[in-house]
Formats: C-alpha cells, structure tokens, sequence
C-alpha cells in the first residue's frame, strides 16, 4: 500500500501567490523575491480584501499575515476554512508560540515567523505546494478495518470510529497513512517528517507531536491512554500491528 505522491516539478511558474499584510515594504519585498523565482503574485492589505481575492482570483496559496487591521489573520483563516481547503502559511511574530499553534490548530499549513529570509519563504512555499498536490491525488478504493472500532476510508480521506465519519485535515491524514504503512513497526520524526512535511522540515519535531495529538483526539477511544498511536519516548511513534489482530481491506 503506498500513498501517492506528486514529484515536485522543479519549476513554480504558472503558481499563483496571493500575499496578505497590512506592512507595503514587507509585500514588496516578498512580492520581487517571489517573481524572480518564478511565481505570479497579487497582493491584500486585510482578511477582507483577501477574501475576495480568493473567491475572484483563485490563488494556489496564501501568505495570511496574523496582525492586520479590520479582519486579522485568524479570523480570515477561520472563514477561509468554511468553503476552502487553499494552502495557506501563516506570517507570525518570532518567537510567538500561541500564534503558530492557534494557526495550525484552525486550518493553517504551515508558519514563517518574521523576520524570514527569502531562501526560507520560497522553500516552505514549494514544500507546501508539493503537498497540496500529493494530497489531491485520488488513492485506491479501499476501506481499511483496523477494528471493530477504527476504519479508514482512502477514498474519503476519513475515518470511521465507532460508527461516526470523521473528515481529517489534509497533514493528519498524510500523518496516519505514513504510521498505518509502518505499522507495528516505530517511525522516528525526521523519518515522519521527510515523509509527511518534506525535507525542508526535519529540525520541525514540534510539529509532529502536535499533529499525533490532533490525531488522537479523532481516532483514539481515550487519547491520554493510546491504543492505536504509541509513542516511543526520544524515538518517534508506532502505529500498532493491526495485521496480527486481523485487521482487513475492503473494496
């Protein structure tokens, strides 16, 4: 069982950018960096303007700055999310925990905080990229049985537990697909981020554990006692061995 995976096309020209800050040197500067690498660019001053934006002009992903007037970078994100699942990477204060977890926790794919280097942006916006198109590419036809309390559905990209469907974020999925292909088996977090993130983020471990942890408030019965996602302590995680305890596919 291998999960599809969309090789990068060493060329973003054609990707469109849409750049979100209230701050005309930064757009600027992130605006010249980005065209001479080879994307186009159009730009908002708030969440409002780029709400619009979004719905007229149809960017591949989103620059989504936190601290803007009128509508702030949350508050779009979270409207964004109600009829849209674009790419989008939050621009936080450095250093600021609580805004990089509350991004990610509402939707956000990924997070740069400022000041950022235009090798780091274009980098994080190509692994971004990648993944959003990996991810929009169908996989087989196949309802997994972990239990008689835990189904995955890779047509749907969700989970089944205890009779209830549950959608996942696109990076969870990514996530329990790469710890269901090793399962019984531990997987480290540079191994899980290579695979899950990319390459560009193997020192990001913090990343992993907060998306075990979102994984497990779906899928686990008691996500302070885990019984599907171990963890290995300074190691990584393990996805228990299903396949001993006659755990099935179904077309």
């Amino acid at each position: 069982m291998a999960l599809p995976n969309s090789k990068p096309s060493g060329s973003p020209r054609g990707k469109l950018i849409l750049v979100v800050d209230d701050e005309p040197h930064l757009v600027r500067m992130v605006r010249m960096n980005l065209e001479v690498e080879g994307f186009r660019v159009i730009e908002a001053r708030n969440g409002l303007q780029a709400l619009e934006q979004i719905r007229t002009k149809l960017p591949d992903l989103v620059l989504l700055d936190v601290m803007m007037p009128e509508l702030d970078g949350f508050a779009t994100l979270k409207m964004l999310r109600e009829f849209s699942s674009l790419p989008v990477i939050m621009l936080t204060a450095k250093g600021d925990e609580n805004d990089r977890v509350r991004g990610l926790e509402l939707g956000a794919d990924d997070y740069l905080p400022k000041p950022f280097g235009p090798r780091e942006l274009s980098a994080r916006i190509r692994a971004v990229l990648r993944r959003a198109e990996s991810t929009s590419v169908a996989p087989e036809d196949t309802v997994l049985t972990i239990d008689d309390y835990l189904q995955v559905d890779f047509n749907t990209r969700s989970v089944i537990v205890g009779g209830e469907r549950k959608k996942l974020r696109p990076l969870e999925f990514r996530l329990l697909y790469h710890l269901i292909e090793n399962a019984g088996w531990t997987v480290t977090y540079e191994q899980i981020l290579a695979n899950v993130w990319g390459y560009e983020y193997r020192e990001e471990t913090h990343y992993v554990r907060l998306y075990v942890n979102y994984l497990r408030k779906s899928i686990e019965p008691d996500p302070s006692n885990p019984r599907y996602i171990l963890t290995e302590r300074g190691v990584g995680y393990r996805f228990m061995d299903f396949r001993r305890s006659g755990g099935s596919r179904s077309q």
